[in-house]
């Protein structure tokens, strides 16, 4: 037993780390610390290196600004086209652009908001938020509330942007997990008190989501929550038997759905006569569409089947339009940029735990685990390696509430890396 814990916690620092380095450092064994801390260390600096350790992040903001710029940019090749379609006739070639703009904007003002609340005022807000993220998705089931869009109610109607309550039950997933973990810490190791509470809590959430349907929005949501327990300290016991029933339940999810086999069987052959205009039809353009980027893509502008070929070009489906514009070399550096952003959230929240800030660190761990997850999961879907699943790329595809969703939980990450170097130069967070 000894030997499975041990094993369990070095998959835990592993997991947490996400490639941020194996072992402790120097520096961290020095401090007694259990992970490292990145690199920081409590000497004198000077002027300039004071200004990197105190302020905000400035390689994980530049990397986020990247992906905004290089987002907009693409969601405005991937849709200048839509309005010779009859559907949008009435549209102007900018529609979608302006209205990814607007939701930049909106998102980029509220995360600016949100970086002055201390971390702990989350810690108090965690179930009164998630209770509201709850009441949301209700809501959205409700005629005359809830907005349809190709047979799917998963939007309210705000006027400027539709809103999307499953992006708010990710961050609200996140935080209340966290806090949950916190207030759990002396039962973790008890099923009944430790995890049922956290599963009976996210089970209601995937009930409502998949009434709406968005069996992608519940996955995410689930895997944010199994990973957040984990990386509490869940007994390795509980962590399998909760993946197995999470297995368990969306094979049966699979099983039960007409519609939901057939997307798997179009996956195994997208090109086959049988789906190549079905189910198969979104995988097998965007297949091509990245097969005719080859290695330098065809040049920005220049995609094909972005013109009523590839449908949600703009949306689930952006990185096709990367991949046919952009290359080989195009997708490589978006993983690229995914691969290290996910990293250094997670280093980050690292750095909280061994602060003994403990919700602050699940919570940062959290986001990365949720924009990593996501972002393989859209990658996949794209690629060809995973079924079709509508889940779009954070930071990038098209979608208000998502965007300003994204924007928001890259705020509170900040503000916990803000509050980590208050700490490390020996102030209060």
């Amino acid at each position: 037993m000894s030997e499975t814990l041990t094993w369990m916690q070095r998959l835990r620092q592993g997991l947490s780390g996400l490639l941020g380095g194996s072992g402790v450092s120097p520096a961290a064994s020095a401090q007694g610390l259990p992970v490292n801390l990145g690199g920081y260390e409590f000497t004198r600096t000077s002027p300039a290196a004071a200004a990197r350790l105190y302020g905000v992040d400035q390689a994980l903001l530049w990397v986020v600004v990247a992906l905004l710029l290089w987002g907009m940019v693409m969601v405005y090749s991937s849709s200048i086209a839509m309005p010779d379609n009859p559907r949008f006739a009435r549209y102007a070639h900018t529609h979608f652009l302006t209205r990814h703009i607007i939701s930049l904007v909106l998102g980029g003002a509220i995360a600016l908001l949100v970086f002055q609340v201390p971390v702990e005022r989350w810690e108090k807000w965690a179930r009164p938020m998630f209770v509201l993220a709850l009441v949301l998705l209700a809501l959205v089931l409700i005629p005359f509330i809830g907005k349809g869009v190709n047979g799917a109610r998963r939007w309210i109607s705000l006027g400027v942007i539709n809103f999307q309550p499953s992006e708010l039950a990710k961050l609200a997933t996140i935080i209340y997990a966290a806090d949950y973990m916190v207030r759990k810490m002396e039962v973790k190791e008890r099923f009944f008190k430790a995890v049922l509470p956290m599963g009976a809590a996210v089970g209601l959430a995937g009930v409502f989501l998949l009434a709406e349907p968005d069996m992608g929005a519940f996955m995410v949501i689930a895997i944010i929550a199994m990973g957040i327990l984990f990386l509490g300290g869940v007994n390795a016991r509980m962590f399998f038997l909760i993946l197995a029933i999470l297995v368990m339940a969306f094979v049966l999810m699979i099983a039960l759905s007409p519609w939901r086999r057939e997307r798997i069987f179009a996956y195994l052959d997208p090109f086959s006569a049988e789906h190549a205009l079905g189910k198969g039809y979104q995988l097998s353009h965007s297949l091509i569409a990245i097969g005719r980027g080859e290695v330098w893509g065809v040049g920005l502008g220049g995609s094909v089947e972005k013109l009523h070929w590839l449908p949600e070009a703009h949306t689930d489906f952006l990185l096709a339009v990367i991949g046919e514009e952009f290359g080989l070399v195009g997708v490589t550096l978006v993983i690229c940029l995914f691969l290290w952003l996910a990293r250094r959230i997670m280093v980050i929240g690292r750095q909280a735990i061994a602060l003994d800030k403990v919700f602050a660190g699940l919570v940062a761990q959290g986001v990365g685990i949720w924009i990593g997850f996501q972002a393989f999961i859209n990658m996949g879907v794209n690629l060809g390696a995973l079924p079709t699943k509508g889940l779009t790329l954070p930071l990038m595809s098209y979608g208000g509430s998502a965007i300003m969703m994204n924007l928001i939980a890259i705020a509170i990450v900040l503000r916990i890396d803000l509050e980590n170097k208050q700490m490390m130069r020996g102030g209060r967070a």
